[in-house]
């Protein structure tokens, strides 16, 4: 099938295009230069942009933690039924519905509406790959891909603690990699969570763990090391210590230090930029932390804005989830330990504009947007559920692109928030090009996923069209079309097809010495077989396998 969208101003800014007048044309699936050939197919756009599909690398989609929200949530789908779409002659479409946690299948149709092709799952534990990966093969029309959760592992804590050599930690991440079907290494509050079950309720960056003696800064540095010399393209993607406590910015600001110029992407940031400023002991350090990383090229980060409104938090990091389950609302939370490999915590929350730490953090993270001089090293998310449902997006977007209607939201807020915050003295608004960046060409970069994030001959033809408006969060509320590997599946801002996506994930070489060690200690500690815990290529997307990414050693 030779598809063809004419009259369309393409912004792809990973080859310079900014609005250009082209016509976008693709061949089964790819997009190839533009030929006179009758197409089989043309869509006129009458000037409407075209981007290519987007990507979130940072959004909780699937795995233990979000089932549970789901049991946890039941209101949620009750508030937000599933729609009856017109492409399924006016039939709901069976995805089960719900916002702050929709089903996995809601998950694909929503995000696709919005122009979003491809998702991450940030915080994959291995004791529940298996299910992981079978709740992402039920999204549609989406490609997925998950990071797994290393450094409370109790595995790499012994390593560490025993002085293993670097080569045989490099082994152990390269062989998790494989057997778990991942893309990238996450770390939750290194070393944090595992203390938890030796009674500590909190570790900063150079505590030691109180059973294994290492400190989150060796955890860290050990596995930015690792992934390095293995050629993971993403770097490390890390929660840090401290999360959600006032102070927690002399924490971060050390851990960038800590990095020394190696790559390190820090994520949710918004919730590790808290001062003690103030007679409230709560304060905004974005403006010092956004200072760090402008000054640090290594450094990429997303920032987990806060959006107002009901949500639930789901995180792995129990120690945070323990501390803040008293603030529930509803009423209600879940705390559970996963097969003794990590914990997780799930705490129904309600963002609220009139309260005085919310209206701040919702401040807070506008202002390392708009702080962080380089778009291509920050990226749109809020680390959905924690921060808010992916579907208030549109309203981000407006809030970073339209300085007028971001200072007329932040005078409805808690007063007092609004005299601790330097948000209304920012004048800086995103252009569609920066948004294309955040969104599009940034997220494929850090990913290396050379085929996506642009309209280049060879790319995947992941595409989203938008009518221009200058209200932008009706602009990116509901797409025009969009394209999932040249399929046509989104019109109007309403699915009408459904595509299968694929499953990405990288694989390292690694020294397989590592694996009678392995064998060992699963058939000791786990109480599973070490060749049962890894996933076959076939146990992914139905047995059509992943999409693999090989790594060559030695990034940097």
């Amino acid at each position: 099938m030779r598809i063809r969208l004419k009259g369309g101003r393409v912004l792809d800014p990973a080859h310079g295009e900014n609005a250009v007048a082209r016509d976008v044309e693709f061949v089964d699936g790819r997009i190839v230069a533009a030929t006179r050939e009758k197409a089989d197919a043309e869509h006129e756009l009458g000037g409407a942009v075209v981007m290519a599909g987007g990507i979130d690398l940072h959004s909780h989609i699937a795995g233990g933690k979000m089932n549970l929200a789901r049991l946890l949530m039941q209101e949620d789908r009750r508030a937000h039924p599933e729609p009856a779409l017109p492409g399924f002659s006016g039939a709901a479409c069976g995805c089960g519905g719900g916002r702050a946690v929709p089903t996995a299948h809601a998950t694909g149709c929503r995000y696709a509406e919005l122009g979003y092709t491809t998702v991450f799952e940030p915080a994959m534990l291995g004791s529940n790959a298996r299910s992981a990966h079978l709740e992402m093969a039920d999204i549609p029309n989406l490609d997925t891909g998950a990071y797994l959760v290393l450094g409370n592992d109790d595995f790499i804590l012994r390593l560490i603690k025993a002085g293993a050599p670097q080569e045989e930690i490099n082994a152990y991440v390269g062989w998790m990699l494989k057997a778990t079907q991942a893309f990238a290494i996450k770390i939750v509050n290194p070393g944090g969570i595992n203390a938890f079950k030796f009674n500590a309720r909190k570790l900063d960056l150079d505590e030691a763990n109180p059973h294994y003696e290492v400190t989150p800064r060796t955890v860290l540095t050990t596995l930015i090391r690792a992934v390095t010399e293995l050629g993971v393209p993403h770097p490390i993607h890390l929660h840090g210590c401290n999360l959600g406590v006032p102070g927690n910015d002399e924490t971060t600001l050390a851990t960038i230090a800590a990095a020394e110029g190696r790559r390190l992407h820090l994520t949710h940031l918004q919730f590790h930029s808290y001062g003690t400023e103030g007679d409230r002991r709560f304060s905004s350090s974005a403006a010092r932390i956004a200072a760090m990383v402008n000054a640090n090229p290594n450094i990429s980060v997303d920032v987990g804005q806060v959006m107002f409104g009901q949500t639930v938090t789901a995180s792995a990091d129990y120690m945070s989830q323990y501390r803040n389950r008293g603030l529930a609302s509803p009423k209600k939370s879940i705390g559970m330990d996963i097969e003794l490999d990590a914990g997780c915590g799930v705490v129904p929350f309600e963002y609220r504009d009139r309260n005085f730490v919310n209206a701040l953090q919702w401040a807070i993270g506008l202002e390392l947007f708009l702080l962080v001089e380089d778009p291509w090293r920050i990226f749109l998310t809020t680390d959905h559920p924690n921060g808010g449902p992916f579907t208030t997006y549109p309203h981000l977007i407006r809030l970073l692109m339209d300085r007028d209607f971001r200072n007329a939201q932040l005078a409805t807020l808690n007063k007092t928030a609004q005299a601790h915050t330097l948000l209304a003295q920012i004048t800086r608004e995103y252009s569609l090009e920066e948004i294309a960046i955040l969104t599009r060409a940034a997220p494929a970069r850090i990913l290396g996923l050379k085929d996506k994030g642009h309209l280049a001959p060879g790319a995947v033809a992941d595409i989203a069209v938008h009518e221009e408006n200058a209200d932008r969060e009706a602009m990116f509320s509901r797409a025009k079309l969009v394209f999932k590997n040249g399929r046509l599946i989104v019109r109007d801002g309403e699915v009408i097809d459904l595509a299968p996506g694929t499953t990405h994930v990288v694989r390292t070489d690694f020294d397989t010495a590592i694996e009678s060690k392995l064998d060992t200690w699963f058939d000791r500690a786990v109480g599973l077989k070490a060749k049962h815990f890894r996933l076959s290529d076939g146990e992914l997307r139905g047995g059509r396998g992943p999409t693999v990414l090989n790594c060559v050693g030695g990034a940097s």
